[in-house]
């Protein structure tokens, strides 16, 4: 079992930034990819975000591409999402996840292991 708990989210102005942290304890090993997936309110849950177990690689949706930047801390069980230039459309819930599937990633229905969740909200 792998237990994940997120930090970070809040509100910001559009054009601001924000820095996401998921920490993750239990079976956590670097052979698990970790992600990021949002919620906004009405629609399904958005891939955002993955890097892979020992970070030599990571993929960022097309909609956050040069302005997210996902990262992980292994010494310290932790991944973040740093979120620049945010824009209204990114209001959402941010959830870690975690899936030792290396197969289709840009899918939330991969990952395994779910955090809470926490609420980002950019006003314009």
């Amino acid at each position: 079992q792998v237990q994940l708990v997120e930090s970070g989210g809040g509100s910001v102005q559009a054009g601001g930034s924000l820095r996401l942290s998921c920490g993750a304890s239990g079976r956590t090993n670097r052979y698990y990819a970790m992600g990021w997936v949002r919620q906004a309110p009405g629609k399904e849950r958005e891939f955002v975000a993955v890097v892979s177990g020992n970070s030599d690689s990571t993929y960022s949706a097309d909609s956050v591409k040069g302005r997210f930047t996902i990262s992980r801390d292994n010494a310290k069980n932790t991944v973040y999402l740093q979120m620049n230039s945010l824009k209204p459309e990114a209001t959402a819930v941010y959830s870690c996840a975690a899936t030792s599937d290396m197969a289709k990633l840009d899918r939330a229905a991969t990952y395994n292991y779910w955090g809470q969740g926490t609420q980002v909200t950019v006003s314009s």
